[in-house]
């Protein structure tokens, strides 16, 4: 099995994402979502994962249609602020938090897609975009099927990390902090703006 990831702006193109995905075959049970939401957007029309999110206590579901995108669970993780979340890799953010509060493992999302095989340099820049109001996707597929999961996730809008990590660092930006402060909702509008197309 192999992990793709794609970092996405707006939520609607992640849950684009996410349906082209589950239309090509890959289980719902392999697929992750984690979207910022500061700003309360998402709620009872987003849908995402029951499973192995709702048993790590990530939350309750609000609302359903299907798939993946059938209940999206509300956390906080550190340096982010609220996020709604479902899959796997939420509920390995949420054990990884869960176990940093109790002695000292690597918590968050970082620990999670590192574990899952995202390279560390990546893991820092898909969390910084979650932090400043973006939604990540998550799959874990069949070797077969991973250029392909990749051109889906492409095809849907994603964000370039090598891009992003150099546009974050003529900011300043060197890496994801999680005792920085999340953002808020007008810092959230004007990192959207910021990439709009």
């Amino acid at each position: 099995m192999k992990t793709v990831t794609g970092l996405f702006d707006d939520y609607s193109d992640a849950s684009a994402a996410v349906s082209a995905l589950e239309a090509r075959g890959v289980p719902s049970s392999d697929i992750s979502i984690v979207s910022n939401n500061a700003d309360e957007r998402h709620g009872k029309e987003t849908n995402a994962a029951e499973g192995a999110g709702t048993g790590a206590g990530i939350g309750a579901a609000v609302g359903g249609v299907g798939g993946l995108l059938t209940g999206l669970g509300i956390m906080a993780i550190p340096g982010v602020g609220p996020v709604v979340a479902a899959g796997w890799l939420a509920a390995t953010a949420a054990g990884a938090v869960a176990g940093a509060v109790a002695g000292g493992a690597a918590g968050g999302l970082i620990g999670a897609l590192t574990e899952s095989g995202v390279s560390e340099e990546h893991a820092h820049v898909y969390a910084e975009g979650v932090r400043r109001g973006g939604t990540l996707v998550t799959a874990k597929v069949d070797d077969n099927l991973q250029a392909e999961a990749e051109a889906i996730l492409r095809k849907s809008n994603w964000v370039d990390p090598e891009q992003r990590r150099a546009a974050y660092a003529e900011g300043g930006w060197t890496s994801f902090d999680d005792t920085q402060k999340p953002y808020g909702t007008a810092e959230i509008e004007q990192e959207r703006l910021r990439y709009r197309r």
